[in-house]
């Protein structure tokens, strides 16, 4: 017992000596502090360690899945909210009758569909992850689906605000993927989006 003791005040002292303060420079941890996306108040934030090594085939591949999910989680936020609201597309949405208005907002959603409207949802998705979703040409950049058809004016923008808007793009991807997921989990705990509106 005094043993042990005597380790616990040993192992207490330690906590407080003086720590080796060499500092070991890794060329792999610093790889991406200067990328798109680090910035302040956290900079660069890896906390998994998923590209510690510095292999950038790796972080390109991963900000390609980031962009990617941002992109999807823009359009579930808003899609989320415009159903919430109560705007519904006219007519049927099969050929029995039932509308679409009929369809309720949220995670209900996916039940209420018929089974052939969600053959035709997932067929059309599958489309466009195969077909559309992808970069063609070699984009300016990872994410860059334009393929050399669609550019919106993005040609005439000088180079400091191509990475400003980058930056919005993947910050605002950011936040809608923590919107959507907060959006789920209110629905979930029963929670209105809209004060005095009961679900």
């Amino acid at each position: 017992m005094k043993l042990a003791v005597l380790a616990s005040l040993v192992a207490s002292a330690v906590a407080f000596a003086p720590a080796n303060t060499v500092s070991k420079s890794s060329t792999s941890l610093k790889a991406f502090e200067d990328e798109l996306g680090a910035q302040p108040p956290l900079g660069f934030y890896d906390p998994l360690g998923l590209v510690a090594d510095g292999d950038q085939a790796k972080f390109d591949r991963l900000r390609y899945v980031e962009i990617k999910h941002g992109r999807i989680s823009m359009l579930a936020v808003a899609g989320y909210l415009v159903t919430e609201a109560g705007i519904r597309l006219p007519g049927n949405i099969e050929l029995s009758g039932t509308t679409f208005a009929d369809i309720p907002g949220g995670l209900k959603a996916v039940s209420a569909i018929p089974g052939g409207g969600l053959v035709q949802l997932f067929a059309f998705i599958g489309f466009l992850e195969i077909f559309v979703m992808k970069d063609i040409t070699g984009g300016e950049f990872v994410g860059d689906f334009r393929n050399g058809f669609i550019d919106y004016g993005w040609d005439s923008f000088d180079e400091d605000t191509k990475l400003e808007k980058r930056a919005i793009e993947l910050n605002q991807g950011r936040a809608a993927m923590m919107g959507i997921l907060a959006l789920m989990v209110h629905e979930k705990l029963g929670v209105s989006l809209i004060p005095g509106v009961e679900y």
